[in-house]
């Protein structure tokens, strides 16, 4: 009364066609999502040190470039900056770019990266409220 199926469904051949994109997990994601906002907060700091140079700046840009080399696998790319800026506007921006790795890196459940950049907002807040500290802490 039927006539059986001769050719595969439409369905299962899109199913068995392998994208043209590659896919990454979740946890891919998040980790290169963290490690830019880390290594963009290395690159401030970096300005922030050229401007006003501290133990605490170098201690924590140390610290960042460990864990960018961590979840990129390797050395992260310094580039030398040039010591003209407004320590104001660094302030702020590192304190915004600490906020989004805080914010990634407890979604990913990443201790270390979570104290870090948890750290590195309260460094900057305190840098923001104490306009003496401008010259003095990250």
């Amino acid at each position: 009364m039927y006539e059986p199926i001769r050719t595969k469904s439409v369905h299962s051949t899109m199913a068995d066609t392998p994208s043209d994109f590659p896919h990454r997990s979740r946890e891919e994601e998040l980790d290169i999502q963290l490690a830019g906002h880390l290594a963009a907060l290395l690159a401030v700091t970096d300005e922030l040190r050229a401007l006003t140079p501290s133990v605490d700046l170098d201690a924590a840009a140390q610290r960042l470039a460990g864990e960018v080399s961590r979840l990129r696998g390797g050395t992260p790319l310094r580039a030398a900056s040039a010591a003209d800026g407004d320590p104001v506007a660094l302030h702020r921006r590192a304190h915004a770019l600490a906020g989004r790795a805080l914010v990634v890196a407890a979604s990913r459940a990443d201790t270390a990266a979570a104290i870090l950049s948890a750290e590195r907002m309260d460094a900057h807040t305190a840098a923001l409220a104490d306009p003496r500290e401008l010259s003095t802490a990250g």
